[in-house]
């Protein structure tokens, strides 16, 4: 784990060792310990279950690399086992898991919790929304993770940043979307907001794991589906079942992971951990990134290359409804839900500010970069 040493030192400068004085332990999220531990007088043993397959690229892997560099920077005093979807609950109930104490962790997306708390849709990616650099600089120094952990604090859960995957690709479809009426009857898989707007236009948005796409999409139980990226798509071979791929993803253009924390069983670490668990987060946050902006280029080759895929950009007048669509269905939803609605507004003050910077830093770079 020594790629990780810079990182490390770097996040640790950032102050994140002044954690809470210590209290007491626990081994499972719903006990109570009586007894204060010392330091090095037992091994702690939590659980985190996911919501990806078990060591799947970017999204499986980095629970897993999580927990390896707890138990180096922790000495083996905090032993993390992850599990996979379905090994001890189901993808989409891992939320629950981790409030109602049957799971000390999960590593997830905050958007499949829009039923339980709608505000959480911004922590992950809405349509149109900021880059994975853009929420970073939000959650961590603009405000995000306050309102990110009073969204979930009813629920006794500790959110941090898990990852991102960048920016996602559009889809899979077995016919071309040329206007946004082709969009009209369509079943496709796409969770969050993005299935919201296309709802709006006539689409028929299914919300499943991603181990069940590739089924969905031979079967014809779906006509189309995004997943995440590349390295992803090709790894579940969905080139295998639909013919065009389609570019930019923007219903998540910087989609944010999440590890999800038992309050109770955070509070009971002693501090030197509590600071383990937080700096091994952030780690894992920018390590994900990392490695999809690498894989996802060499995939992309394959893909085209030796798969045959047909690689197709959605038309910029249905980018330009869509986008228009999505402002709509984000302001009449935060309209509905106080706390959706300050999230909304703090994350929409912090995004002006920041694509106007990138204007003339960013993206004046990129349209002029020539080679």
């Amino acid at each position: 784990m020594h790629k990780f040493g810079s990182l490390l030192l770097a996040v640790l400068l950032l102050g994140l060792g002044g954690c809470e004085p210590p209290a007491s332990n626990t081994q499972n999220a719903s006990e109570s310990p009586n007894v204060a531990l010392t330091a090095d007088s037992q091994t702690i043993e939590w659980r985190l279950a996911t919501s990806w397959p078990k060591n799947f690229t970017g999204l499986g892997m980095a629970p897993e690399r999580f927990a390896n560099l707890v138990d180096e920077m922790s000495n083996g005093r905090l032993k993390i086992t992850v599990y996979g979807a379905g090994e001890l609950m189901p993808a989409f109930a891992v939320f629950d898991g981790v409030s109602q104490g049957k799971v000390q962790m999960a590593h997830a997306a905050s958007f499949y919790w829009k039923g339980k708390a709608p505000a959480a849709q911004f922590f992950s990616s809405i349509p149109f929304g900021m880059t994975a650099q853009e929420m970073n600089g939000w959650l961590h120094y603009g405000g995000g993770m306050a309102l990110w952990e009073e969204v979930y604090r009813p629920f006794g859960i500790i959110p941090l940043a898990g990852g991102n995957t960048g920016m996602q690709m559009g889809g899979w479809f077995n016919k071309p979307i040329n206007t946004i009426g082709d969009f009209k009857g369509l079943k496709i898989r796409m969770p969050g907001l993005g299935g919201e707007v296309l709802k709006r236009v006539g689409a028929v948005p299914v919300n499943m794991a991603g181990r069940e796409i590739y089924n969905a999409l031979q079967t014809g139980s779906i006509d189309a589906a995004e997943w995440v990226g590349p390295v992803n798509d090709l790894a579940f071979g969905l080139h295998k079942v639909a013919k065009f791929y389609y570019y930019p993803g923007w219903h998540e253009p910087g989609s944010n992971m999440e590890f999800l924390i038992n309050k109770a069983a955070f509070e009971s670490l002693p501090a030197d951990l509590k600071a383990i668990v937080k700096v091994a987060a952030r780690a894992i946050n920018q390590d994900m990134l990392d490695e999809y902006t690498s894989r996802n280029v060499l995939a992309l080759e394959i893909l085209i290359r030796d798969e045959g895929v047909v690689l197709k950009a959605f038309p910029p007048v249905v980018l330009s409804e869509l986008e228009r669509i999505s402002s709509q269905v984000i302001e009449e939803q935060a309209n509905k839900d106080p706390l959706m609605r300050t999230v909304h507004d703090a994350y929409r003050t912090y995004e002006r500010g920041v694509r106007q910077f990138h204007k003339i830093s960013e993206d004046a770079y990129s349209q002029h970069r020539q080679r």
